[in-house]
């Protein structure tokens, strides 16, 4: 199959996957539930399961397997977007096309939501019908790393500091590589260890890549924060920019930073040259992150 009915499937598994893992919106408190799905289902690029999958083709780990793991990846990465939109942090009133959790219902359940999405990703994680022990240790610690203090709330935190600042180069990605990059990484090494266990090279080749792709996720989201319309990009555009937060717009320039994008694609492309043509899914999924500037 081609790439478009090869993500089309995938994307209709880990929508299926989440409607699963979730609790249903009957079962008290229904309310939270009902918010918790109204934040997960029916909306995002879901790259970071896509990236799960693409990876896990590599390692011949199971389609339930994946399943697990995409869901869990992507509840603590809305979990992350809705503590992110909420008036203590980025403040904003649209997420996915449609108002943020906070504005939808109040800012104690948008509170309750993320906590509640982030214990239910561990939940998925170690569910022992489709994961043996082995991979569940493994998925777990890759997933708690990456989001906590080191990764992505660690991130967040230099981000919230940053306002206002100018920073270097190498600051800001510091910032995006634990901010956005951590759970692009946790994506593409939990897909590989979903499976059989990846040699040492191999697990060096993907995190190389997933390096490139993360990073160049962040630089085409600064590039659309400027150069598209909020109904396109589904949230507020031009907001960091109004805030004050540094973006590699803000300080390499838009040209520069589009030749950044498009030098990362290669980097990543560069990466999978171990895996051969294997590998082509992930070199699809590097070329779509970077082709989202046009």
């Amino acid at each position: 199959m081609n790439f478009d009915e090869w993500m089309r499937g995938v994307l209709a598994r880990v929508e299926t996957a989440l409607e699963r893992y979730l609790p249903d919106d009957e079962t008290e408190p229904k309310r939270l539930h009902e918010a918790m799905r109204y934040a997960v289902l029916g909306g995002g690029k879901r790259v970071r399961p896509l990236l799960v999958h693409a990876a896990g083709e590599l390692t011949g780990a199971t389609a339930q397997a994946l399943e697990a793991a995409s869901a869990a990846l992507e509840m603590i990465h809305v979990y992350s977007l809705v503590h992110d939109d909420m008036p203590c942090m980025d403040d904003d009133a649209l997420r996915r096309g449609k108002p943020t959790v906070h504005v939808k219902y109040d800012e104690a359940t948008a509170l309750l939501v993320g906590d509640a999405l982030q214990s239910q990703a561990f939940v998925a994680l170690t569910d022992e019908a489709v994961l043996d022990v082995r991979a569940q240790a493994a998925l777990v610690r890759e997933l708690a790393h990456a989001s906590g203090s080191l990764g992505m709330a660690g991130g967040q935190a230099i981000d919230l500091a940053s306002v206002g600042l100018t920073l270097s180069r190498p600051q800001l990605e510091t910032m995006h590589r634990m901010k956005t990059g951590a759970l692009l990484r946790a994506a593409v090494r939990m897909g590989a260890l979903a499976g059989a266990s990846p040699e040492a090279e191999a697990l060096r080749a993907l995190d190389t890549y997933a390096e490139a792709v993360g990073l160049a996720f962040q630089v085409v989201d600064d590039i659309l924060d400027v150069t598209t319309d909020s109904a396109t990009l589904g949230k507020t555009a031009g907001k960091d920019a109004k805030d004050g937060k540094p973006t590699y717009v803000s300080i390499i320039g838009l040209d520069a930073s589009r030749t950044l994008a498009a030098q990362l694609r290669h980097e990543a492309h560069d990466a999978l040259a171990l895996f051969g043509g294997r590998a082509q899914r992930l070199a699809e999924l590097a070329d779509l992150v970077v082709n989202r500037v046009s």
